[in-house]
């Protein structure tokens, strides 16, 4: 009776943060799009540059995405150790491994956007401006969009293994492990082509195709693991 109590506990774990994952996702994308960046290669007008000291004009706005994004990744922790737990036996190492490249990540990026909004804003606005230009994220080539790209990169390692834990053997596996595959195929092909056409100078180019690819790959496996979640669900509320 306890395993069934345990297993019912990590099955609604999976199912609410697989929900809310992709709602998360979704709001933080939609205020990302909105969040036109005003410098760099994808810079519509109005641009600015070193040592980004206008930023300040851009603030809260431009910050908003990063809010729900941190909540998305505390989320996706969750989301990632419930898959472990419904792993079976022989797909553990995957799933752990999975789970450990998540952690990495999670650390990296809520890191980088807790400082971004809780350093840079305040700092300009109290005109300590020594060291922001590397800081910001508006630099193309500072440590906010070189944290975010290994973030990414060890987001899409994560998906990889957790793969694994997905049945071959329904339609829906199928297309999960697809979907959790394909991140780390595109971001590969990605950094390949903007490093041989930009060099080291590829500035936020890099980082704007992993996490939109990662993004969207959220959504998607949020909605497909709620799914996978309700059914298993549902089968132990039938058996109980």
């Amino acid at each position: 009776m306890e395993s069934i109590t345990i297993n019912k506990n990590v099955l609604r774990f999976g199912y609410y943060s697989s929900i809310l994952l992709a709602v998360f996702t979704f709001i933080a994308f939609g205020l990302g799009m909105m969040a036109v960046p005003p410098a760099g290669p994808y810079c519509p007008g109005d641009c600015f540059g070193y040592p980004y000291l206008d930023s300040l004009s851009h603030f809260p706005k431009d910050y908003y995405w990063m809010y729900f994004a941190v909540f998305q990744i505390i989320i996706y922790v969750v989301f990632m150790i419930s898959v472990h737990f419904i792993a079976p036996p022989d797909k553990k190492i995957n799933s752990f491994t999975g789970v450990s490249f998540g952690l990495i990540a999670a650390v990296v990026l809520l890191s980088d956007y807790f400082v971004q909004f809780a350093v840079v804003p305040i700092s300009l606005i109290k005109g300590e401006e020594e060291g922001i230009a590397l800081l910001t994220q508006y630099n193309g080539h500072g440590t906010f969009i070189a944290l975010e790209e290994l973030g990414y990169v060890m987001m899409s390692l994560s998906f990889l293994f957790i793969a694994a834990v997905f049945s071959r053997q329904s339609g829906l596996g199928r297309i999960l492990r697809w979907i959790l595959i394909i991140p780390i195929l595109l971001i590969i092909l990605f950094f390949i082509f903007y490093s041989i056409r930009y060099g080291i100078d590829r500035s936020y180019r890099f980082e704007v195709a992993a996490i939109g690819v990662n993004w969207f790959a959220l959504i998607i496996v949020g909605i497909l693991a709620a799914i996978v979640f309700k059914r298993k669900l549902k089968k132990e509320n039938g058996g109980s």
